[in-house]
């Protein structure tokens, strides 16, 4: 029922939130009832009662069997009456009748200057009191709600934004936000193998949240598009979130790293959403974020870059907001990357303080300058739940895509870009140096090698002929003496030396010469 809008004006306006009043009305789900009530047209003469809007709601109720009555508003009824204690009974006696109606009541109600409602009677004798409020900060509207109570209830007391977009409204409390989200063991690659490697080898858990920090220039939507087309190739849907590029530009600028993202797109497994932070608050960024990924049903939600959207609004909305967003993707279990954008310094921010104890997983770029060059080194933050590396890598993009190479680090820090090229050369001069006078030393030893075997197989000669000189001395003495010893017996035999015989008698002897 309502007191300021005709039925043709209600169908008209709630169009745009997607509800269908004429279809509505025709299958007899609903019924609308205009009641015009002019004031100038009413004036008070006796005793005012709802006696017969009472008449008119039975019977639109039992027309349909209406389980839910809409009374818009309240203020249209009791305009005219001055008297208080009337307006109070009036009101008591409306909302008795209609609970012993059985039907849930849903009255609105203008606010007041200094109460919730313009009477401050309506908020007593409801037993739910909602109130919506709509706020203009730094230009930027928001909408709110608050239960301010709830008879028999419990309920959450604090104040949270809301939207009315084409499906209705949309509220998500962050403190009805329960850590119970289900968890996946499965690895997923980034795209980039030195920086799986540096994460044990397989990458990041699925259904995580992942923070890569960065200034400008150091590379974060490129690592992205990798991440990207990482989850494309593995036959996943990957929703693209762009707040400072167009998707043609990104594609586009991707091309100089040999990346192309085009097939991707084409193929149906890469979806690009972009639009300038300005352009709504962070509630409608936030449905809308959730309105896309509903209806894409993406298993990988890049965001590039988070801190523009957090710049829309206050630091507890934004990160009210980054709850809100982390928490609805990790209860679809989607692997989330989250980019953000830092100043100069190396110094770690209060915003990405804030953000990253939300992240399960903190990636930093950061660029140093020195020897006249900028260069790039990443290093993984934190890695909840896994194994990962705490050296810092440099960071290299060439035309052949993204490298990892390792920092040299010695007693004057960490080098990078030329100097760790012009270092790399000093250490492979010096060792080659060293191997050219090990191989010196080498050929040294093997030519006093020679020399020595030279001089010993010299010696083993002599020796060799000395003994063979000592064995034919041998060889003659022995033939000298056996000469000698024939000579003998031969001479002896020429004299008849051996003439003499021994002529042996018994009882005596004697010798007995041969002449």
């Amino acid at each position: 029922m309502a007191f300021e809008e005709t039925e043709a004006e209600l169908k008209a306006n709630v169009a745009s939130l997607g509800f269908d009043l004429g279809r509505l009305v025709r299958d007899k789900k609903i019924v609308l009832d205009y009641v015009r009530i002019d004031r100038s047209e009413m004036q008070a003469t006796s005793e005012y009662d709802l006696e017969g809007l009472f008449v008119r709601l039975n019977h639109a109720i039992d027309a349909i069997g209406a389980k839910r009555v809409v009374l818009d508003t309240l203020e249209a009824l009791f305009a005219c009456l001055p008297d208080e204690a009337l307006l109070r009974a009036e009101l008591c006696r409306l909302f008795r009748w209609l609970k012993e109606k059985g039907v849930t009541a849903v009255i609105t109600a203008e606010r007041g200057r200094e109460q919730l409602t313009r009477h401050g009677l309506e908020e007593y004798v409801s037993d739910c009191v909602i109130l919506l409020d709509h706020r203009v900060h730094e230009q930027i509207a928001t909408r709110h709600l608050r239960v301010v109570k709830y008879r028999g209830a419990l309920h959450g007391t604090n104040e949270f934004p809301f939207l009315i977009g084409n499906e209705g409204i949309s509220v998500l409390p962050i403190t009805s936000l329960a850590l119970n989200h289900k968890i996946s063991r499965e690895r997923i690659a980034t795209g980039i193998p030195r920086l799986d490697a540096m994460l044990g080898g397989r990458g990041f858990f699925r259904g995580s949240s992942i923070l890569l920090t960065g200034t400008s220039g150091t590379g974060k939507t490129t690592v992205s598009a990798n991440f990207a087309q990482a989850a494309c190739l593995r036959g996943e849907r990957t929703l693209f979130f762009s707040f400072e590029e167009s998707p043609n530009q990104i594609m586009r600028n991707m091309h100089s790293i040999g990346l192309r993202l085009e097939p991707m797109v084409k193929r149906g497994l890469l979806q690009f959403h972009s639009a300038r932070p300005t352009l709504y608050g962070l509630e409608m960024h936030l449905a809308t974020m959730f309105k896309e990924i509903s209806a894409f049903k993406p298993r990988v939600v890049i965001v590039d870059p988070i801190t523009s959207l957090m710049e829309a609004g206050s630091d507890a909305e934004s990160k009210g907001m980054v709850t809100r967003l982390i928490d609805f993707l990790k209860s679809e279990q989607i692997t989330s990357l989250f980019t953000s954008l830092t100043q100069g310094n190396h110094n770690l921010q209060q915003s990405e303080m804030g953000m990253s104890s939300l992240m399960d997983a903190w990636l930093l770029l950061q660029d140093f300058e020195g020897n006249g060059e900028r260069n790039r080194v990443l290093y993984v933050l934190k890695a909840r739940g896994m194994k990962h590396s705490n050296q810092i890598r440099e960071f290299l993009i060439s035309d052949r895509g993204i490298d990892l190479v390792d920092a040299y680090i010695g007693p004057s820090g960490v080098l990078t870009g030329s100097a760790r090229a012009a270092q790399t050369a000093r250490e492979k001069a010096e060792a080659l140096s060293g191997q050219q006078e090990a191989a010196r030393r080498q050929r040294e030893l093997k030519r006093k090698r020679a020399a020595l075997e030279q001089q010993i197989t010299g010696l083993r000669s002599e020796y060799e002929a000395s003994a063979e000189e000592l064995r034919q001395i041998d060889e003659q003495v022995g033939t000298q003496a056996r000469l000698l010893t024939t000579e003998r017996s031969e001479l002896g035999r020429l004299r008849q030396a051996d003439a003499l015989i021994a002529v042996m008698k018994p009882g005596k002897q004697r010798l007995r010469k041969h002449v």
